[in-house]
């Protein structure tokens, strides 16, 4: 048996200052107009170029950018900030302040950023009626005052709903081709959302069901409680072998419907990077059910085992095989990917987690899944982790559980970290180029992301990847996202 969690914890991460400035620096990417003067074709040069809008580094390194954000103030502007993810610091709102050009309509900051940087961000503006800029309550305020970047098109869902985030992402940045790889109409798989019935959690959870194109599945229909496949079924006859290799994507109401990792899938699996393989996406329902559940709580273990992958396994071929089976997570679901695998070895024989919260508890019991592996045997799990190196509060933690696995045997446990913050845009790109690594298809990737790679936190990135490339959303989101609850739900 692994060690048991601790009954509860405060529900939010260790509170800490940014250990290190954040890298601002003066002027900007582009010329900006003298005080006082005529804006119209400094805007009509921005809305051409799209914002950030990139330029050489300041102090002249090729592996850096000048990267300036913008905002097109009015009468009653006080103050904008601008806050990409993990860069901007909420105890110190003042760093990432935009700059006005006097006596015009020009607001801007310019950080110096790593070429490799990729990152969400939002637009924070003051416009009157809060309180004094130097009050307590200030910045409070001020993160309820988003709007959209009228100069950058590229957005990605916010995660519970809301308006979406903006995006940049510079041109050494992991890429998001996996995303869009072609798969022919007739070989694309199906996602059902489906409610599982689970004792363990007191009802039913709602799970999304990723099906191959071949997999000849039988999914029950509303009648038996089942859902509702949904068009682009590729399906043929049934595979070969031993069974469908298993994903459990933890947090699939955003993995799924809302992010569309089916597209992923069908790319990877046309492209032979991957088997053809099915996925599980419970809900996570919302943000009290998932503090409750993905801290490494017995009953949600149970609920994935003895629940939900049965359930699937009447419905689908799937392996019984835990070296075909990956648990993957983000966060929270990455802290319990991790420990769901220790916990469970015989069902789950791969983690693939991306900035794990590896530092829960908060409190006394701190980084408990950390004190656990170091004071346990050895597993047969693989891990894949990664982690952005602008998390300065989650990196220590991630950093110490690298260090406990080596020493625990896990000397092929993989760690890599990207440049980027606690963000759906780098979690996309580590997804993608950590399932072929862990359940290989046929055909090996070009290049693998490095594994072992630490450096330290917050010398970030860049140049806004193809400003002028018309601004383009993101690859595979909208075309994917092809599903809907099932009639039975």
């Amino acid at each position: 048996m692994f060690a048991s969690p601790p009954p509860s914890a405060l529900r939010h991460p260790p509170r800490v200052p940014r250990p290190t400035p954040v890298p601002r620096v003066g002027g900007a990417a582009l010329p900006l107009p003298g005080p006082g003067a005529a804006t119209e074709d400094f805007w009509a040069e921005v809305a051409r170029r799209g914002t950030p809008v990139v330029g050489p580094d300041p102090l002249g390194d090729p592996a850096h950018r000048g990267v300036t954000f913008l905002w097109r103030g009015g009468p009653g502007t006080r103050a904008v900030q601008a806050v990409p993810n993990k860069l901007a610091d909420p105890h110190d709102p003042r760093a990432t302040l935009m700059e006005r050009v006097p006596d015009t309509d020009v607001w801007h900051v310019t950080l110096r950023l790593g070429a490799d940087w990729q990152g969400t961000y939002d637009l924070l503006v003051d416009e009157g009626g809060g309180p004094a800029s130097g009050s307590p309550e200030y910045a409070a305020w001020l993160r309820t005052r988003r709007r959209a970047d009228p100069f950058n098109s590229r957005t990605l869902p916010r995660r519970w709903g809301g308006e979406p985030l903006h995006w940049a992402a510079l041109p050494q940045a992991p890429a998001q081709d996996a995303w869009s790889l072609p798969c022919p109409a007739g070989e694309r798989g199906t996602l059902s959302a489906h409610a599982v019935p689970s004792a363990r959690l007191g009802g039913t959870r709602r799970t999304w069901l990723y099906t191959p194109a071949g997999a000849d599945a039988v999914v029950a229909g509303p009648a038996n409680g089942g859902g509702t496949a949904l068009p682009g079924s590729g399906r043929g006859t049934a595979l070969p072998g031993s069974g469908l290799p298993l994903l459990v994507l933890l947090d699939g109401e955003h993995w799924g419907p809302v992010l569309g990792v089916a597209g992923l899938l069908d790319g990877l699996i046309a492209a032979g990077l991957v088997p053809p393989m099915a996925a599980l996406l419970p809900d996570s329902v919302d943000a009290d059910t998932r503090w409750a559940e993905l801290t490494c709580r017995p009953e949600y273990l149970a609920f994935l085992t003895e629940d939900l992958i049965p359930w699937a396994a009447e419905r689908l071929p799937l392996t019984t095989d835990p070296a075909r089976t990956v648990i993957a997570g983000q966060s929270l679901g990455g802290l319990t990917a991790a420990w769901a695998a220790l916990a469970a070895p015989h069902r789950f024989g791969n983690v693939l987690a991306q900035s794990g919260s590896f530092w829960w508890p908060n409190g006394p019991d701190a980084e408990w899944l950390t004190r656990s592996i170091a004071s346990a045997p050895r597993r047969p799990v693989r891990f894949r982790l990664s982690f952005g190196r602008q998390e300065w509060v989650a990196l220590p933690a991630a950093r110490r559980l690298r260090t406990a696995l080596a020493e625990a045997g896990y000397e092929d446990a993989g760690y890599h970290e990207f440049n980027g913050g606690h963000d759906y845009l780098c979690w996309r790109s580590e997804l993608a180029a950590g399932l072929p690594e862990l359940v290989p298809g046929p055909v090996a990737p070009e290049s693998a992301a490095p594994e072992s790679v630490v450096s330290e936190p917050v010398d970030s990135g860049g140049e806004a990847r193809a400003a002028e490339a018309a601004n383009a959303g993101l690859p595979g989101a909208a075309a994917h996202a092809r599903t809907a609850p099932g009639a039975a739900l």
